[in-house]
């Protein structure tokens, strides 16, 4: 089940469980206004394991593919307290937040994303297609060519003598990329290395953040213990640098240790000012709160920092884009303005 359908059956239970009506009748109803097949075969295995005795966390922990552990532990929790209509409101809250993290995060990278193959399309447009057309002009003539030209031309003529071995080599390069990508010591080295990229980096750091602190605090305030919560939350991680830490910190806790000094140990990924706040949560005996409000302080830093990439790198792919173009265009009107200059009386 995709997020908006979670925060649908979120909002939508939680309604109708205010209203008075059984769970099981409640999931029977969300059953027959689910709005595809699948989702409405996921409402009645909830409603036929309910009949059966068992509780709506543990359907949902069946159903492991439509619900992640940090909904079915929010829902676990709402039942064993007898708040599960308020968890199931806060759980579509936190999931729309999430989901408008994400949406964020992909919104600042899919504009250069779009201009950079755009860019690339056309360079190769040029190059294959605009170049050979006009080629034999040139050669018809007993003209030197500017080396801007030449270079274009060799760039041609190698791509058209040897294009079957460059989509190979490409399609072995992507391939080969994929299968490495797939062994956690490489995905580990990857994710902890764009880290340290301008730009993107803190980007990436702040909505790493921000999801850690958020799922922790909010786990954490519902009555869950910091050790099950941390390898709950390790799951969630979509770096693999994060998640590698948190499964460590989860650990350490079992042993006994502080968040804040075990932190302290990999400031590239928590930095000073994630384990201060959780030092003062520690302290204080308030450490979901320090995480909830690490959680909005990142989320607004991570939307501070989308725009500013946005604003950064449109214009300077846009530059490099128009100098690209323009170098090209020249390299074929300088030929042209030589030749004319040649039959000038």
């Amino acid at each position: 089940m995709a997020v908006q359908g979670q925060i649908i059956f979120a909002k939508r239970l939680a309604i109708l469980i205010r209203a008075g009506i059984p769970i099981a009748e409640s999931l029977n109803m969300l059953e027959q206004q689910a709005s595809g097949k699948s989702n409405a075969g996921i409402m009645r295995v909830l409603r036929e394991r309910m009949e059966q005795g068992q509780t709506l966390a543990a359907g949902m922990r069946f159903c492991k593919n439509a619900f992640d552990n940090f909904s079915v532990n929010v829902v676990d929790m709402g039942e064993m307290s007898g708040t599960l209509a308020l968890n199931l409101q806060y759980l579509a809250s936190e999931l729309k937040k999430r989901q408008e993290l994400r949406r964020s995060m992909a919104s600042a990278l899919v504009y250069p994303s779009i201009l950079a193959l755009a860019s690339a399309g056309i360079l190769i447009m040029l190059v294959v297609c605009v170049f050979p057309k006009v080629l034999p002009i040139y050669r018809s003539f007993n003209y030197q060519l500017p080396w801007s030209t030449r270079f274009f031309v060799a760039v041609g003529d190698i791509v058209q003598s040897y294009w079957l071995l460059i989509v190979s080599a490409s399609v072995f390069f992507v391939l080969t990329a994929f299968f490495l990508f797939r062994l956690k010591p490489v995905r580990l080295w990857f994710d902890r290395s764009i880290l340290c990229f301008p730009l993107l980096g803190p980007l990436l750091a702040s909505y790493s953040i921000a999801n850690f602190s958020r799922i922790t605090g909010l786990l954490l305030d519902s009555g869950m213990g910091i050790i099950e919560t941390l390898r709950i939350v390790a799951e969630a991680m979509g770096n693999t640098a994060y998640r590698a830490r948190i499964v460590m910190l989860a650990e350490g806790a079992a042993r006994g240790e502080k968040l804040s000094d075990m932190m302290a140990t990999d400031p590239v990924l928590f930095p000073v000012i994630v384990r201060q706040l959780i030092a003062v949560g520690e302290t204080a005996g308030s450490l979901s709160s320090s995480l909830l409000y690490l959680a909005e302080m990142y989320e607004e830093e991570m939307n501070n920092l989308a725009r500013n990439l946005t604003t950064c790198l449109e214009p300077a792919l846009m530059a490099l884009m128009g100098l690209m173009v323009g170098f090209i265009a020249l390299s074929i009107i300088t030929p042209i303005y030589g030749i004319t200059q040649i039959f000038r009386p």
